[in-house]
């Protein structure tokens, strides 16, 4: 094959690009979804079992767990989460349940959550959080058979 001048100029002005992005394009999906580092948006995780719903967590009041800050809203949140984070952090590391149930990864928000059988699940939106509830128990499976591959994308 046979480069022109300008064809040898393009590949050579693009090599740092191409060069620069691959490790971004062929990285893993972090496990747990922490835009900025912070898990859940900030959202205290305890509290959608202590309180019944989401509560801002204080940025004063942190924990780190799987490479990502946990904000909480107490000490005594805090304190709970610590000794035993897998019983609050939600499932598939804070990603969409409905997505990792399709097999893909999406960021969530924390008003759309639900708790099923003391596990926090978190979705997209509220619009995907009632397309989740269609079929919680076959996503339930769905999702399970799908984690952790999907952070391989």
């Amino acid at each position: 094959m046979t480069l022109t001048r300008r064809q040898f100029f393009s590949l050579a002005l693009a090599t740092p690009a191409v060069i620069a992005l691959a490790p971004r394009a062929m990285a893993a999906t972090p496990e747990v979804y922490a835009d900025g580092g912070i898990a859940v948006d900030g959202a205290d995780v305890v509290a959608y079992f202590t309180h019944g719903s989401p509560v801002q967590g204080n940025k004063a009041i942190t924990r780190d767990y799987l490479g990502a800050t946990w904000l909480f809203s107490s000490e005594v949140n805090r304190d709970l989460f610590a000794a035993d984070p897998a019983a609050y952090a939600p499932q598939y590391g804070g990603y969409c349940a409905y997505a990792v149930s399709q097999g893909y990864t999406a960021p969530t928000v924390p008003e759309a959550w639900s708790i099923v059988d003391d596990k926090l699940y978190l979705n997209f939106s509220i619009r995907v959080r009632r397309r989740w509830e269609r079929d919680i128990l076959g996503h339930i499976m769905a999702a399970d058979a799908n984690w952790p591959s999907v952070l391989a994308g």
